[in-house]
């Protein structure tokens, strides 16, 4: 039903195997531990670029958090409204909500393939996909400090693993380390993960999905891990440790990016920018981002002649109207009439 899957997992097995069957030997056991790492690896290595734009998409989708909160708390009575605003600034900002789970959900299958493909490595079996029965034995025999590569603590149906079904605890010291490194590793991938998000975008979904994959996952893979054949957490250890080192890798060039990218925004302000006392040459206009300069107040200056019938030692024209406009202050504003205003005029006497 999902040969699909199925083949190009195997395939890729196939191909490590042989690879390294060729340095080790087809029968050892380290062939088929580093065949097992390194499919992990070239899968991971296909999803590099959709976990760059993951963490892109993430990382713009915390910028405008502050946004999704206003749009949020304007349309909380109505669900339509609130969906088509929120699709709409997420276009806006060219995040794909779809593309932070593309990773996650293309690891799945995966998942499941290598599970099957494991589980499908039984004694006397004629083949196995791309693997035939020479290397279906080999397989089969392939032992780590006792153990075969298909056995699990617990052997159920859907868990895989090549052994009788029931508890086999003399695989348990070879699984149990195992087991607990991969739950570190989840953890500190999470942790990682988790470090980064920005305060501003928490929300209530937001702190329970940081519980369930700080501490809830861990566990899970602590638990479940007695189920899982040696093969199959081998996988889920050489995974967990792939994705560590790859957030540690592209979070830190993203942040690299970030860091020139605010240095070339202030180098560009200041060449912008006009110097301290530099005046702008005559018909210059202002570039975009720059402020104009500002011309400092002209001190008033007094006229030519005043300075001059200052100089000679006259009163400057006007002063009279300033003496008079005093003595009109002083005597309460009212006028004061020439001297011979009011009289009558003598007439001349006659000869």
């Amino acid at each position: 039903m999902l040969d699909f899957i199925y083949y190009p997992v195997s395939f890729i097995l196939w191909v490590w195997h042989k690879v390294f069957g060729f340095v080790f030997g087809d029968d050892n056991a380290i062939a088929w531990i580093l065949g097992i790492v390194f499919l992990t690896f070239t899968v991971r290595g296909l999803l590099f670029k959709p976990f760059v734009n993951q963490t892109r998409s993430m990382k713009k989708m915390q910028d405008f958090a502050p946004e999704i909160k206003k749009v949020q708390k304007k349309y909380a009575n109505d669900r339509q409204r609130q969906a088509a605003e929120m699709q709409k600034l997420q276009k806006e900002h060219g995040v794909n909500p779809l593309g932070s789970c593309l990773p996650m959900l293309l690891q799945i299958p995966v998942f499941i393939g290598l599970n099957w493909v494991l589980r499908n490595f039984q004694p006397g079996a004629e083949s196995n996909y791309f693997f035939d029965a020479n290397d279906v034995a080999s397989y089969v025999d392939a032992q780590i400090f006792g153990v075969n590569l298909g056995d699990a603590i617990n052997h159920l149906g859907l868990a895989g693993g090549s052994g009788a079904a029931g508890w086999h605890w003399d695989v348990a010291p070879v699984a149990v380390p195992l087991m607990i490194v991969a739950s570190v590793a989840t953890h500190f991938t999470a942790r990682h993960s988790v470090a980064r998000q920005n305060p501003a975008s928490a929300t209530q979904q937001t702190a329970v999905m940081n519980k369930l994959t700080l501490w809830i996952f861990p566990v899970g893979v602590l638990v479940f891990g007695a189920f899982f054949p040696i093969g199959l957490l081998i996988y889920w250890l050489a995974n967990n440790m792939w994705t560590l080192g790859q957030q540690r890798f592209v979070y830190g060039r993203i942040d690299k990016e970030e860091e020139a990218k605010k240095a070339a925004a202030k180098e560009k302000r200041d060449t912008l920018a006009p110097k301290p006392g530099q005046k702008p040459k005559p018909g210059q206009k202002p570039q975009v981002g720059q402020k104009p300069t500002q011309k400092p107040a002209a001190k008033p200056t007094q006229p030519t002649q005043d300075r001059s019938d200052n100089q000679n030692g006259k009163s400057p024209k006007g002063s009279g109207d300033g003496v008079r406009g005093g003595a009109w202050a002083k005597n309460g504003g009212a006028k004061q009439r020439p001297a011979n205003q009011g009289k009558k005029t003598q007439g001349r006497k006659r000869r």
